[in-house]
Formats: structure tokens, C-alpha cells, sequence
């Protein structure tokens, strides 16, 4: 039966989840963000106001129930993780702290600008460093989402080195552990050109790098 056990029905809805989630991001880095460069700012600000909040809605609790979802498969398959879902799991619980703590925060301070700006009302004091940092952190989300797309499938389809558990591979879990939350550092400091992915080819070709180098980890050196 599909529906027959809890596991089953928790990976559906992680993934569900996850298409949402990760369909929004792509959305405002690939096309809202590229479509905001080369629009009038009246059209932009009207944007901002009507479009871009019911957009986050469904961003930010995607990337909730995403991770809720991921929690709850994680707690099932203790203390079996391999290093494949250790790397994917590590870069999807930064992702949704990024989302929550990180670009919800900083757009509602850019939307609240636009709104104050139509109204004919003085704009907020830092609203220009709020639109930096949720875009830095969108940028290394979105980063974050390639390798954390493939370790999440070979978790479960690949084999390899990386399909040990993460618990006995040693060094490669540090290093890979090192190399992500430097990355998150970044992030956090909302300091996008740091790691040059101020476009869209650099930051798809800055997520293969990554998912390259933590691959090179998980099977050269577990």
C-alpha cells in the first residue's frame, strides 16, 4: 500500500513541500530579481506592495513544513543517517533558518518602504541594507539548494562512500561541516560579492562548485 507506513507519507509531504519551497526561491532569484533590474520603479514598487508578500507567504511556509516534514524523517531513520542526508539535511535546516531569520525579516522592511514610499510617506532608515542582506542570503540559499538537492536523492538512491553513516566518516564530516557554515557565515553577514554570485550564471555555477566539492569530500575522503 502507498499510505502504508508513517515514512512513506512524511517523504510525500516533505517533498511536496519542498517543490513549493525551492519553486519560490528560484522564482524571486532567476526571474523576480532579474525582472526588478530592468522595470520603472513605479511598476517595482507596485510589485512590492501587492505581488511580493503573497509570494513570501507561500516562501516562507514552504520552507517551514519543508523542514518540519524533514525533522520528523530524520528523528525515524536515527541513528542511521549517512553522510549524504548529514550535507543535505546540514544545508536545508540553514536554508529555513535563512528564511525565517535572515529574508523574512529584512523584506518586510522593504515591502513596509514601498508602502511608506506610495503613501507619499518618508521611507525607513535601513531599508537598503534590509533588501542587501535578504538578497545575500537568498543568493547563498539558492547556492545551497544544488548540492542539497542531490545528497537529499542519493541518500536514498546513491551509493558510494557518502552512503556511510556520517558518524564514521571522520574527517569528511568536518570538512564538509567547515566548508557549509563558512558559506552561512557569509550569508549572514549579507556580503553577496564576497563570494561572487551577484548574477544568476554565477550563482547556479557557484552551487555546482559546491555540490562538486562536498561530493569530492563525501567519497575521497569517508
Amino acid at each position: 500500500m502507498i499510505f502504508s507506513d508513517a515514512e512513506s507519507i512524511f517523504r510525500w509531504l516533505h517533498v511536496l513541500c519542498g517543490i513549493v519551497w525551492i519553486g519560490m526561491l528560484y522564482y524571486f532569484n532567476f526571474v523576480q530579481t532579474e525582472f526588478f533590474k530592468e522595470t520603472e520603479a513605479s511598476v517595482k514598487q507596485n510589485v512590492l506592495i501587492q505581488l511580493v508578500p503573497r509570494a513570501l507567504w507561500w516562501f516562507r511556509w514552504g520552507a517551514a513544513f519543508t523542514l518540519l516534514t524533514g525533522l520528523v524523517l530524520l528523528l525515524m531513520k536515527w541513528p542511521g543517517w549517512s553522510l549524504y542526508i548529514y550535507f543535505g539535511s546540514l544545508l536545508g535546516i540553514l536554508m529555513a533558518i535563512n528564511v525565517w531569520f535572515v529574508i523574512w525579516p529584512n523584506q518586510k522592511i522593504v515591502i513596509e518602504n514601498a508602502f511608506n514610499e506610495h503613501q507619499g510617506r518618508p521611507g525607513i532608515d535601513g531599508a537598503a541594507d534590509a533588501l542587501m542582506r535578504a538578497g545575500c542570503a537568498s543568493r547563498h540559499n539558492t547556492l545551497f539548494s544544488v548540492p542539497m538537492l542531490l545528497f537529499m536523492i542519493a541518500s536514498a538512491h546513491g551509493g558510494g562512500d557518502g552512503a556511510y553513516n556520517f558518524l564514521d566518516t571522520g574527517s569528511a564530516s568536518l570538512i564538509g561541516t567547515a566548508l557549509i557554515l563558512l558559506l552561512e557565515y557569509n550569508a549572514l553577514r549579507g556580503t553577496v560579492a564576497r563570494v561572487f554570485i551577484t548574477s544568476v550564471p554565477q550563482v547556479i555555477g557557484a552551487g555546482f562548485v559546491l555540490t562538486l566539492i562536498l561530493g569530492w569530500v563525501a567519497e575521497l575522503l569517508s
